[in-house]
């Protein structure tokens, strides 16, 4: 095996592996193998297939191919660790440089290496936590959400009331110009909460079943939809459904539908989880400032573009996903900011480079003070996750693929990377954190 190794910018380097022909020819055999059992050949069981007749049905890349993963997998370690000339951080990139039939096989890796790192005084970044604190609104508010899941309602062909729920189509314009995802149909209106925007429900209380209203309102200047931002906006809403409401009592009936007994433990368990939301938060918070103070405390060497680039992408998925939960679309979030996917990520580079500086330091941390996971913890872990995907797999198929995934060495060093960060950010908590 030949390797090179080439030094690039910002505590990168580039790995060029060479195998032989001959070094390659073992890994073709298996790969045309491992293609053979995923394949139906007459006359052969799966796998037992000669070389010439599964190129045959399958065509010599596809062995290739699958040869080329087969030997990159097994020699990719042995080329970092005797190439890499530092500690190799996150995950490396592969390129197949050249795979062609009767040629040697070149692969390159793309490492970042571990940036110098200059520790500040990480026992000395005292914060204090601030305490939980909630006013009376906030259960209020809580219980009445609870009773707006439980709400009764009934279609009624009557003109629309405070309370009522309808279902409307919605055009709005700019200047009679069609706003950009501002077309909605079938939407969903409850009176009174004014979801949409300050005036909205007004506009409609009184219109009945068919029935279509045009008017305008002014955004506020800080709403969240940046294009429509302290503008007057026209509206075209057609009334399709009115439904009657009614907020069951609150009574122990209403606990009873959550499993409890009386309303008293209902106000009980609310104001538990809203105190313990808020001292989650506030832990966050005083674990940021802990970690931005020590980072402000220490010096770094060049930090690998690739490792800040792998977590700008992370957290443009988590902001996707965010918005996929709240029922949005990334899409029309893009269109409400006036941004596309990479004015968005060029944004998030700041913040990137401030995570991969507290993964970055955690990581150094860790190797001081000499904190590990050990091999029981990693275990325990992974079999509290293998079981409750396989128990969750019983009504979602999709998560046998987690149960798959719990089982790969990349998932293990995951684990052991999050059970390592945890156990130094609880360390550095007790040394810096007074609550």
């Amino acid at each position: 095996m030949k390797v090179e190794k080439k030094d690039l910018a910002k505590s990168e380097v580039e790995i060029l592996v060479e195998l032989s022909a001959e070094e390659f020819k073992p890994y073709i055999e298996r790969g045309a193998a491992i293609v053979a059992r995923e394949i139906k050949i007459e006359g052969f069981r799966p796998g037992k297939a000669p070389y010439e007749i599964v190129k045959g049905k399958v065509g010599e890349m596809t062995i290739l191919e699958e040869a080329a993963h087969l030997a990159i997998r097994k020699t990719i370690e042995a080329a970092i660790k005797e190439h890499a000339g530092g500690e190799p951080v996150g995950q490396p990139k592969v390129d197949i440089v050249k795979l062609a039939p009767g040629n040697p096989l070149e692969y390159k890796i793309t490492l970042a290496l571990l940036p110098e790192i200059k520790l500040g005084d990480y026992k000395a970044a005292k914060v204090k936590q601030k305490k939980a604190e909630f006013k009376e609104e906030e259960i209020s508010g809580m219980i009445e959400n609870l009773r707006e899941m439980k709400a009764w309602e009934a279609a009624v062909s009557r003109e629309l009331k405070s309370g009522d729920k309808a279902t409307v189509d919605i055009e709005m314009f700019l200047d009679s110009v069609p706003v950009e995802g501002g077309q909605g149909k079938n939407t969903t209106v409850l009176m009174g909460k004014n979801y949409i925007v300050p005036g909205f429900d007004d506009k409609l209380l009184g219109a009945r079943p068919g029935e279509t209203r045009e008017f305008s309102l002014p955004y506020p200047a800080d709403h969240h939809m940046k294009n429509l931002a302290g503008k007057r906006v026209e509206f075209r809403v057609k009334v399709n459904e009115v439904f009657e409401r009614q907020l069951p009592a609150l009574d122990d009936f209403l606990a009873a539908d959550f499993g409890l007994k009386t309303i008293a433990e209902l106000r009980e368990n609310i104001t538990k989880s809203i105190k313990e939301q808020k001292e989650r938060e506030l832990s966050q918070a005083a674990e940021r400032e802990m970690l931005l103070k020590i980072i402000t405390a220490s010096r770094f060497g060049d930090i690998p573009e690739m490792l800040i680039q792998h977590e700008a992408d992370n957290m443009l998925h988590e902001l996707e996903h965010e918005i996929a939960d709240r029922g949005g679309k990334f899409e029309d979030y893009l269109a409400s900011v006036k941004k596309n996917r990479e004015q968005i990520m060029l944004d998030m580079l700041p913040d990137a480079v401030k995570r991969v500086k507290i993964s970055l330091l955690v990581r150094e941390i860790a190797k001081t003070e000499g904190i590990k996971v050990t091999d029981e913890e990693v275990e325990k872990q992974i079999k509290g996750m293998k079981d409750y995907y396989e128990q969750a797999a019983k009504t979602a198929p999709d998560a046998k693929d987690m149960v798959k995934r719990a089982e790969t060495p990349e998932y293990r060093n995951y684990v052991v990377n999050v059970m390592s960060s945890r156990k130094v950010i609880d360390k550095l908590r007790e040394w810096n954190v007074e609550k």
